[in-house]
């Protein structure tokens, strides 16, 4: 049995918080931290916790949990995984693990050096159909992987936080595309390192600074091509699809908006259909089971199962570390207009090679100092190659950020946008609900959006000082 204590009550937490007590039948969240006393107080309740907190410290420290589960914002990534490797505990974090890679970094220094279990729930490579196409590539059914292109479009994130790009490192690109990228690393191979990223990304729609919407390449080495496409302006509810070509086959999945399950009603149910879609009227796509549609059941019994086992499960910080280093090389093409290079000042890729099935999942298995194989995860950093190691002081002054700081040593600048003509976003959609639609007085409404519990959630910007806010009815 897993006791575990909780960071965030936010939809991901929700999830999260599901997931783990009925996966299992014998893991259980002792306690849950949200930065509001009252949302705390009403999760625990809701989901039979039996304590709850305002105070990160005092979650992180229960003595009874053994396992921290980070679902908060980007920029409380670091300080929640810090807290947690002080207090020797296991920690799973949330994608992206940081705002930038060198955020990400120091996350993955720290857990390695406290010699703790720390996973990385990217939870789109671990849905059914991900996992029995990857499979089908490790058998050989593809022959070599060429190129791989990933989606995943909707109306945009529900949290205020993650149209605020100082709290969450940028737009769409690391919102989505971290998922995108982590997907076509696994179908190319973890063991083949990214090179080069071109990235176009402009604010299109939303009354925002950042990007809602981006298309990029990322070449790896071999030659192979990953491709994705990220938006918060598409239309219509949440489109997750995935395609791989390989020199001896092909695979086309879609995970959410086109299943099998569609439903057309003209009353309605009056609630919750599925994640981010927009109508409760007319053809709908529901989903079955979410949970497990999205990966979140497999993850965790890959990490739980992997934390007992004493390996390392599918998904680790390294990884993490790895996404945010193409994250951060598209977001620099989408300011230069050119093929950036993914700065990695540690690369493992030889470690990807030894690949082991466990428990129905492949999972990679990393040999740790002398030998041994278990929790303890500290492996020393192998000297970089020549050919473009990233000094891990950030490099030339003239790439390092300007301006102000987060602790991390994130930029807390939006990134700026590609040349192009911003849009002005339309009004009266949704019956003045939709996006860029005047509600209530000094407001903006960026995205409305039905919650799970039946609840409906808007996404407001304020018109005299710009801050984004959320409200819940």
């Amino acid at each position: 049995m897993a006791k575990i204590t909780m960071l965030g009550t936010g939809l991901i937490g929700t999830f999260y918080t599901r997931t783990l007590h009925g996966l299992r039948s014998r893991d259980r969240v002792v306690n849950v931290y949200s930065r509001s006393a009252e949302r705390a107080k009403a999760f625990a309740e809701e989901h039979g916790i039996p304590r709850w907190t305002s105070d990160m410290r005092e979650a992180v420290r229960d003595p009874e949990s053994e396992i921290v589960v980070v679902g908060l914002p980007n920029n409380i990534h670091r300080e929640a995984v810090f807290l947690a490797t002080e207090a020797k505990k296991a920690v799973l974090c949330t994608k992206p693990l940081g705002r930038t890679a060198a955020e990400a970094r120091e996350m993955l220094d720290a857990v390695e050096k406290a010699g703790v279990f720390a996973g990385y729930l990217e939870d789109l490579v671990y849905t059914p159909k991900t996992l029995k196409s990857l499979e089908s590539v490790r058998k050989g059914a593809m022959g070599r992987i060429l190129w791989t292109r990933s989606r995943e479009t909707h109306p945009g994130p529900h949290s205020a936080w993650f149209w605020d790009p100082e709290q969450s490192g940028g737009g769409a690109v690391v919102d989505m595309g971290c998922h995108c990228i982590e997907i076509g690393r696994n179908f190319i191979g973890k063991d083949k390192r990214p090179l080069r990223a071109f990235c176009w990304g402009a604010t299109q729609v939303h009354p925002i600074s950042a990007e809602d919407h981006a298309i990029g390449l990322v070449e790896y080495e071999g030659g192979a091509i990953g491709q994705f496409e990220v938006s918060w302006t598409f239309r219509g509810g949440m489109d997750l699809r995935d395609e791989v070509a390989g020199t001896e086959g092909t695979i086309r999945l879609d995970h959410f908006l086109r299943t099998g399950f569609e439903m057309f009603t003209a009353a309605g149910e009056g609630g919750y259909v599925a994640e981010k879609a927009e109508s409760g009227t007319g053809w709908l796509f529901p989903v079955g089971d979410e949970a497990h549609a999205l990966g979140y059941v497999h993850m965790f019994q890959d990490m739980l199962d992997a934390r007992e086992a004493g390996r390392a499960p599918m998904e680790t910080f390294y990884d993490g570390y790895v996404v945010n280093a193409v994250i951060d090389a598209c977001y620099k093409s989408m300011r230069s207009g050119r093929w950036e290079p993914v700065k990695l000042d540690v690369w493992r890729g030889r470690e990807f090679r030894d690949m082991n099935e466990i428990s129905g999942i492949r999972i990679v298995s990393r040999d740790l100092p002398g030998g041994a194989k278990g929790e303890n995860l500290s492996t020393a950093p192998q000297k970089t190659r020549p050919n473009g190691a990233m000094d891990p002081k950030a490099g030339k002054a003239s790439e390092r950020p300007k301006g102000k700081k987060s602790p991390g040593g994130a930029p807390l600048k939006a990134p700026k946008k590609a040349p192009g003509r911003t849009q002005e976003a339309k009004t009266g959609l949704g019956k003045g609900v939709g996006r860029g639609a005047t509600g209530k007085a000094g407001f903006i409404v960026i995205k409305t959006e039905r919650l799970p519990d039946g609840r409906t959630k808007r996404i407001l910007k304020d018109k005299a000082t710009g801050r984004i806010i959320e409200r819940i009815e």
